[in-house]
Parts: structure tokens; C-alpha cells; sequence
């Protein structure tokens, strides 16, 4: 039994993927007889077929477990505080040039010691193609619709053959037509980068919404600027579709992830859950690429980020949570010579040296929960 992130889990073993979590009562979905799992931190809603009765236990079970294990969200995360002035750390900007200088690409980086206002920075405010990392912002406009009711993670949204693109993701694989839960469609959307996925939770909660989420937020850059593999959908404007489905810049991407890391959102048990999510994605050759060597679907991560890639841009933005204090690091390259898909990409190891570079300077103690 293991209780991650304050939500109980049982373990049992599949045949299709090796492990199932069985999630606990924040995790339940119930249209008649149906039950929450997970799958590599994925909720799923599945149809019990047995008897009722056997969902009675289920529920019973849960419902112990919860009352047992799961400890209180509340200040899971740090209430605002009046954040330290922004510094260059002078040490590591010269490491970053380097890094830079000798990639063939380019780079857009900025990253942050949210404790003591460290920087470090190179192009941060050159707009850049997102690829998936424009999911980040999809995914906090959800849970901003969530908290005000506009929306609910058990409403049910159908898939059909139509809305399945290609891409990574599983619901590309799914018979349809078919209905999917909001908040499992917002998790196959970071954690498993499902296309498929964000379409849905995109449209949703609404295209324009996200962007005037972003507009308040003061990113002026930052912008969705249509679903994935729908080049005739969404903002047509020929200065934005040189950048695909999104653009943004580092230094406003890492404002994404700092207002999710202060709660800005003010509701800590939706924050936490975001983090959660984060914390469960699947592709880790950038930023947690020499920072963790743990089987993270057994032990959890310090990493909570979201990538991006396509043939010449690989990207990765995310917290990365220390014992000196959390690290926010956006990370962008792009132009890049090397577009194969392999664990040696360079645009991806580039990104993975900068971080490891950047966490061993700002917190000489290691990864884990802050002194």
C-alpha cells in the first residue's frame, strides 16, 4: 500500500502494463457502477461488471483508506509571500553562455531560485514555438473552471473518430465512440501528452478563455493558438502560424509555473493536484534526465514538469522541488540540427546538462522537501 501526494493507492498487477493504482475517493468518476484506476498515474473510469455488491466494497475500502492515510492539502503549498528581487547568478549565466554557445541550435532558457531570486537567463523574451508545453496553460485554465464550478472533472466528454489525431497519446488507440472523463483527459493530456486529450480539454474549456487567462496573468506573448493537427482551426493571424499550436516565451512560461508553484489559484488541493500531475509525466530525457534515477511510478518525483517536441524543437519547462527550495526552469530550443528521436538528442541533452548545472548550484542539498 502506498499513499503518494496525500491521495491512497492500492497496487495490484496487470498483464497489459504491470501495475494498476487503484485510486481513492478523489479519485472516483460514477456514472452507475464505475470505478476510478490508475495506470502509470493515469485515472480511468472502468464499468464494474460484477456485482453490485462488489462496488460496495470497493467504495467501503476506499473509504477507510482515505480516512486513514490521506493527509490534509491544505498547505500542501506555500501561501503567497512577497517574492525576494530577481539577481543574476553571474557563476552560472557564464556555464548557460557556454551551453548555448556550443549547441547547434538554438536556445531560450530562464530559470529561477524562488527562495532567493537567483536567475539565469539566455534569449528569455524571444517568442518560441511551444509544441505540447502550451498544454501547461490549457491544463491551469481547466482547474481555474474547476474551482469556479464552470466546469466539473466528472463531466463526460465523447470522443469520437473524428476527434482522434495523431501524435503521442493513447486515446488515438481507443474504439469509439466513447465517453472520457474531464479530469482523466486533463492527466492523459501532461502525463502522457495525449493529442487527443488536450483537443478535448481545449475545447472544453474553451480556446479564448485560455488565452484570457493568460492576458490577465500579464503574458502577453503566451498564446493558444489552435487545437493539434487542425492547421484551419483557431487564430489564422500569419504572425502566429509560423509557431504551430503555440507560442511563448521562457520567461513567461516560467511565470506559468511560478504562479502554479504560489497557488495563485488559491485553492491548495486543486494546486497540488496540478503538481501531482506534473510530477507523473511520462517523458524524462530533459529536465529530470540526470537529476532522478528512481522508478518515479514507485517513488515520487521532485520533478513536475511538461515537454515539448517536435523535429527540430525539443522543450521542457517545470519545478523542480529541492531541500533549498524550488527551481523553476523553462527551457526552450529550436532550429536544432539534431531531429532524431532517440535518448541522445542533442536539444534534449542540452536542456538535461543545463539543469543538472543549474539545481547542483542553487541547492547543494539535494532534491527533496525544502529545510
Amino acid at each position: 500500500m502506498v499513499a503518494r501526494v496525500g491521495i491512497p493507492t492500492f497496487e495490484q498487477e496487470s498483464v497489459l502494463t504491470g501495475r494498476w493504482r487503484v485510486r481513492g475517493l478523489a479519485g472516483f468518476g460514477i456514472l452507475e457502477h464505475h470505478m476510478a484506476i490508475r495506470c502509470r498515474g493515469i485515472p480511468i473510469v472502468m464499468t464494474i461488471t460484477r456485482s453490485q455488491r462488489l462496488a460496495i466494497h470497493f467504495f467501503a475500502l476506499a473509504a477507510v483508506c482515505a480516512i486513514v492515510l490521506t493527509p490534509s492539502l491544505a498547505g500542501s503549498q506555500r501561501s503567497p509571500a512577497t517574492a525576494p528581487p530577481e539577481h543574476v547568478d553571474e557563476t552560472l549565466q557564464n556555464q548557460m553562455n557556454t551551453y548555448a554557445r556550443h549547441h547547434r541550435g538554438k536556445v531560450s532558457l530562464f530559470a529561477k531560485q524562488l527562495r532567493t531570486g537567483r536567475t539565469v537567463a539566455l534569449n528569455p523574451d524571444v517568442p518560441v514555438n511551444t509544441a505540447s508545453v502550451i498544454k501547461l496553460p490549457i491544463m491551469l485554465e481547466a482547474m481555474h473552471q474547476v474551482k469556479e464550478g464552470r466546469v466539473s472533472f466528472n463531466d463526460m466528454l465523447p470522443l469520437r473518430k473524428e476527434d482522434q489525431v495523431s501524435g503521442s497519446g493513447v486515446l488515438l488507440l481507443f474504439h469509439t465512440p466513447a465517453e472520457i472523463n474531464f479530469e482523466t483527459a486533463i492527466v492523459l493530456m501532461i502525463t502522457q501528452s495525449d493529442n487527443t486529450a488536450a483537443n478535448l480539454v481545449l475545447a472544453h474549456v474553451g480556446r479564448e478563455n485560455v488565452n484570457r487567462r493568460l492576458q490577465t496573468m500579464g503574458l502577453q506573448s503566451t498564446v493558444s493558438i489552435r487545437p493539434i493537427s487542425r492547421p484551419k482551426e483557431g487564430d489564422q493571424s500569419p504572425e502566429l502560424k509560423p509557431f504551430g499550436i503555440g507560442r511563448t516565451t521562457a520567461r513567461e512560461m516560467a511565470a506559468v509555473l511560478e504562479s502554479i508553484e504560489r497557488c495563485d489559484l488559491a485553492d491548495q488541493k486543486l494546486c497540488a493536484r496540478m503538481v501531482d500531475i506534473l510530477q507523473h509525466q511520462f517523458w524524462r530525457n530533459c529536465i529530470p534526465h540526470y537529476l532522478e534515477d528512481a522508478d518515479t511510478t514507485e517513488v515520487a518525483s521532485h520533478v513536475a514538469n511538461k515537454t515539448g517536441s517536435l523535429d527540430h524543437v525539443r522543450n521542457d519547462v517545470g519545478i523542480v522541488y529541492t531541500k533549498n527550495g524550488p527551481i523553476v526552469i523553462s527551457a526552450f530550443t529550436y532550429e536544432n540540427v539534431d531531429t532524431s528521436w532517440t535518448p541522445e538528442n542533442e536539444g534534449e541533452l542540452l536542456i538535461a546538462r543545463m539543469a543538472k548545472t543549474i539545481v547542483d548550484g542553487w541547492a547543494p542539498d539535494g532534491l527533496g522537501s525544502e529545510k
